[in-house]
């Protein structure tokens, strides 16, 4: 009874919290005011005034320390509440520090628009650029402009991260990226030796490909290959597969509604994505967040979707994508038995993982028959590059998530250290890339997600692992297709089923790995992932 006492006063507080800063974050995104940044800010101090409460977790930290609670759904909110609140209890004056520092940088990558010969280029000009042209000096400076951004934050950034390690040494924590792990449930040496096992289920397979991009990459641009570097692999950070094979996907989504593409897909599945999409925002414009993101907005169903679609390939991903981060949050938020402190996903990369298992689609021609309506002789055509295509895409992002976890886990170990010297030499260990002579540039700030979102990369890997198992699970168990190369789910409304009642409605009901057990008949493993990314291509 203490402690529903406890959570139910903590629930009333923080609950008209949790919306009012999602609503003013929402305001700031997507319009770029500096008044719904600085409201934003003030409504999480206040949050984190609220967790820091030193009384209420010392009768949280009683009770856990006690083994009194047995009931299994009160012990998973205390363990929930314990760790919101352990990760507060520091002085109050670090903790606004920390938020306002991250809410100036959100405004300074919402605003940034890339300096390109002359005019001023938003980040889908950035990537149509380098993923089209063939001029590699047009490529360089592209490329180059986009990474200006990094060195506008990067001394920002560095701050908020000594901040952030200072946070975690007054709680007994090694630094930010261990408390980061260990407060999400996650083990940081499992963590480690998970992501090793990737890097060497990848690294043979894609040094192989490395091969073959070089010398399509090269002859592209009609230079010898001893002078490719970073710019000329079609994108900003090479953390997605440039075109290596001749089926050019964007033709297919070119003047499609993709919106409606997204809406009629999920039906089709028996997940209704509608209402959250008529809540969304989709389409560029000036002074609005460049990315995309998904956001549950109150735990009470109000769930939103951030896009900055046009037509072509990687916006249909990312639409797939996103709202398959929708349809989960909505799954949980639905549930009535749910407590609110449970609202959430079993891991962070749990739903990751389902939003890449539907993203995936958007180069599946099955997928493409059956919602583009392409013709099946043209499906069956393209299907063998289709493959490759999808092979070669889960290369090339693993290697990028080993650069990024890897950097991150090593400049919270030391901040002070030359960190544009580590970011290079990641990037030319793991993507095998030549980086120019001579650049000392924080091109590392350049990516969001390292001042953002910290110690959040490796969770995309993890999410890969359980894209895969959930794929493997679906076409042997619910489709019974057996076609793991190219089953869609398109028109199986007992997906959606198997999803809604298996991952979504659970939230955090239970830990992870009994969640992904539950589910799929056995823990997260890189098994599955291992097959898609050694399959023979060439049956």
């Amino acid at each position: 009874m203490e402690l529903q006492e406890i959570i139910d006063r903590t629930v009333a507080e923080y609950a008209p919290l949790v919306k009012a800063s999602s609503e003013a974050y929402w305001e700031g995104t997507t319009t770029g005011s500096a008044d719904a940044f600085d409201r934003y800010a003030d409504i999480n101090k206040r949050i984190a005034e609220l967790f820091s409460d030193r009384k209420r977790f010392g009768e949280l930290r009683r009770i856990k320390e006690s083994g009194s609670v047995t009931d299994s759904l009160q012990s998973r909110q205390l363990e929930e509440l314990y760790n919101s609140f352990l990760s507060r209890q520091a002085d109050k004056a670090l903790l606004d520090s920390i938020i306002e520092k991250e809410t100036a940088l959100e405004r300074r990558y919402a605003a940034f628009r890339a300096g390109f010969r002359g005019r001023r280029i938003n980040d889908n000009e950035v990537e149509k650029l380098l993923r089209t042209s063939t001029d590699s000096s047009e490529l360089q400076d592209v490329w180059e402009a986009h990474k200006a951004v990094g060195r506008e934050v990067a001394a920002d950034i560095l701050d908020v991260v000594r901040l952030r390690n200072q946070l975690a040494d007054s709680l007994g924590f090694t630094n930010y990226h261990t408390m980061s792990l260990m407060l999400s449930g996650e083990k940081p040496r499992d963590v480690e030796l998970l992501m090793n096992e990737v890097d060497a289920l990848s690294k043979d397979g894609f040094a192989q490909l490395k091969k073959e991009i070089d010398g399509a990459m090269a002859a592209r641009c009609g230079i010898p290959e001893s002078e490719l570097r970073p710019w000329h692999y079609q994108g900003r950070f090479f953390q997605e597969a440039p075109d290596l094979y001749p089926v050019d996907f964007d033709k297919y989504y070119k003047g499609r509604d993709l919106e409606r593409l997204t809406i009629d897909y999920y039906r089709s599945i028996g997940l209704d994505v509608e209402p959250m999409l008529r809540r969304s925002d989709l389409y560029p414009r000036e002074g609005k967040n460049q990315h995309a993101f998904c956001i549950d907005m109150d735990g009470m169903g109000d769930v939103r979707v951030l896009c900055n679609i046009t037509d072509n390939e990687r916006w249909m991903e990312t639409m797939l994508h996103e709202f398959g981060h929708a349809a989960y949050s909505a799954g949980h938020d639905a549930n009535p038995e749910l407590p609110f402190l449970l609202r959430e996903a079993a891991g962070i990369f749990t739903t990751e993982g389902v939003a890449m298992m539907f993203g995936r689609l958007s180069r599946n021609p099955e997928w493409m028959r059956l919602n583009l309506g392409i013709p099946a002789e043209e499906a069956e055509r393209i299907a063998p590059d289709c493959r490759r295509s999808a092979r070669l895409s889960q290369l090339v992002q693993s290697r990028f998530m080993q650069v990024v976890y890897r950097f991150e886990k090593a400049m919270y170990a030391d901040p002070e250290q030359d960190l544009n010297a580590l970011w290079r030499s990641l990037v030319e260990r793991y993507q095998l890339l030549t980086y120019p002579d001579g650049r000392d540039e924080p091109d590392w700030a350049a990516k969001i997600h390292i001042a953002l979102y910290p110690c959040y990369y490796h969770n995309y890997q993890m999410g890969e692992l359980f894209a895969s198992q959930m794929h493997r699970y679906i076409v042997e168990n619910i489709t019974r297709s057996g076609d793991a190369a190219f089953d869609s789910y398109t028109g199986c409304t007992e997906v959606g089923r198997w999803l809604t009642e298996k991952v979504f409605a659970p939230g955090k009901l239970y830990p992870w790995n009994d969640m992904i057990r539950k589910a799929t008949g056995e823990p997260l493993t890189a098994a599955w992932w291992a097959k898609d990314v050694q399959m023979d291509i060439n049956n």
